[in-house]
């Protein structure tokens, strides 16, 4: 009899063990869910901060740029249109251009518009002859019986009126009747709608 409940007490006390480590065991797997779920789940990666470190702080400016592209556009255009003239007037002869000079410094003199205008008219070159630049033929007759030197101002306006620039060529020593054609071009961007017309222009 002794040895039965000897027998049964062991088996009660290893019963109340596994129990009691059972129930330990479930109480690990409750606290460690997701949310007390009883997931057991490890949870994800959180994510990383960005190293801000080499940020420059300052966001580029599409305005800043495009008034940039605009500037530097504008600068290639005069560039090339002054690149253009430059290289037309240089098929022209040293003595036009000798001149060209001396009816700048002859116009220096004059006051109005000369008293040479109804001897002058202008024709357009073709743009196909100047690189895309407007220029214009100045037609010099020498309408009087005498030798005679000329100057001519020829001022290139826009479409509101206003004078954009002034180009001065001269013939030199035509005789009574004899015409001459100097050549006047603007070096203003191709683009740009310019009308030329005779500013000043002096016999002498």
């Amino acid at each position: 009899m002794k040895g039965r409940a000897s027998r049964r007490r062991l088996a009660t006390v290893v019963l109340t063990l596994v129990t009691a480590a059972s129930s330990a065991a479930a109480l690990v797997s409750c606290s460690t869910g997701n949310g007390g779920t009883g997931s057991s789940s490890p949870a994800g990666p959180r994510p990383t901060p960005p190293n801000t470190s080499s940020f420059s702080g300052k966001l580029p400016s599409a305005l800043s740029s495009a008034a940039a592209s605009a500037r530097a556009k504008a600068s290639a255009a005069a560039s090339s249109a002054s690149a253009a003239a430059s290289a037309f007037e240089a098929s022209v002869s040293a003595e036009v251009a000798r001149a060209n000079k001396a009816a700048a410094a002859e116009l220096k003199k004059v006051q109005g518009s000369g008293n040479a205008t109804s001897d002058v008219s202008l024709t357009g070159k073709p743009r196909a002859q100047t690189g895309g630049l407007v220029a214009v033929v100045v037609n010099i007759t020498n309408r009087t019986d005498q030798k005679a030197s000329y100057a001519v101002q020829v001022d290139f306006a826009d479409p509101s009126g206003k004078v954009v620039e002034s180009r001065i060529v001269g013939a030199e020593n035509l005789d009574p009747g004899e015409r001459a054609q100097p050549i006047a071009i603007s070096r203003k961007p191709a683009d740009l709608k310019l009308t030329p017309r005779v500013a000043k222009a002096q016999r002498y």
